[in-house]
């Protein structure tokens, strides 16, 4: 039985297909959802405006909140939860409006976020829509594939994605047999890290460590410098930017002593 936030998702979006539509995953897949995946809140959120706290009140909801998570976890979880956003779809007109009030200052990561706001300023939706299908999508397959085993193998569903798997069962993060994407999707572990560093999905301290020093600094950096300079990429290349410059941050963040 589907639970009301996902039951809202759907007549928001005039129908199942037309949700998984939205979202660029299969009809089948949505089919197959009691509620909305986690790792799906922010991409459904974006599609249809229906707010997260209904699609998910356990995890953004009042009674999910968290009082113990500093400022600098909830920004970390901010800029994760927005890559993850502009990974799972392309941005509507009404999201590329919020994009271009983006603030920054004088750092690496202020300066990122100019970037992006100038350059969601100057998008429009139907070019972007074209240009994230050619990225990540295409007639066969996208000019970058952002998956993690992809990056370190050469090929998808090899050891990266199972030993991913591995380490988020131990933390009790599960995929839902409905999702299309592996695990190891760039706009899947970008959402993971954010809840983690908000406390959405409960999990030992450092968790958030372990899972970006084995699962996400090994290749991601690498996906969003190629995304910097993908022949494809206009508007998107200041989403590269953008993960870049947060995967130094963070690199280098964890690499000091706890």
């Amino acid at each position: 039985m589907r639970d009301s936030g996902l039951d809202e998702a759907i007549r928001a979006a005039g129908g199942v297909s037309e949700l998984a539509r939205r979202i660029g995953i299969s009809q089948p897949s949505v089919s197959n959802w009691d509620r909305v995946p986690a790792e799906r809140v922010i991409a459904v959120e974006q599609a249809t405006k229906v707010s997260r706290a209904v699609l998910r009140p356990d995890l953004y909801g009042e009674t999910a909140s968290r009082t113990d998570v500093d400022d600098i976890d909830l920004a970390r979880a901010q800029e994760y939860r927005l890559l993850a956003a502009l990974l799972a779809s392309a941005p509507d007109v009404n999201f590329l409006k919020r994009l271009s009030s983006l603030r920054g200052d004088g750092s690496a990561l202020g300066l990122a976020h100019i970037a992006l706001a100038q350059a969601a300023s100057n998008a429009r939706e139907e070019s972007v829509e074209r240009e994230f299908f050619n990225l990540f999508i295409g007639v066969g397959r996208g000019e970058l594939l952002p998956y993690g085993s992809y990056y370190l193998t050469g090929f998808l569903h090899e050891r990266p994605l199972a030993r991913l798997r591995d380490d988020l069962i131990a933390l009790g993060i599960e995929r839902n047999e409905g999702n299309a994407e592996p695990e190891d999707h760039a706009a899947l572990l970008c959402e993971i890290m954010a809840g983690l560093a908000d406390g959405s999905f409960p999990a030992p301290a450092g968790s958030d460590r372990t899972i970006f020093e084995n699962h996400l600094a090994p290749w991601i950096g690498r996906f969003f410098a190629d995304l910097e300079r993908a022949e494809e990429a206009d508007f998107y290349r200041k989403v590269g930017m953008l993960g870049r410059v947060l995967m130094e941050i963070e690199a280098e963040a964890f690499s000091l002593p706890s």
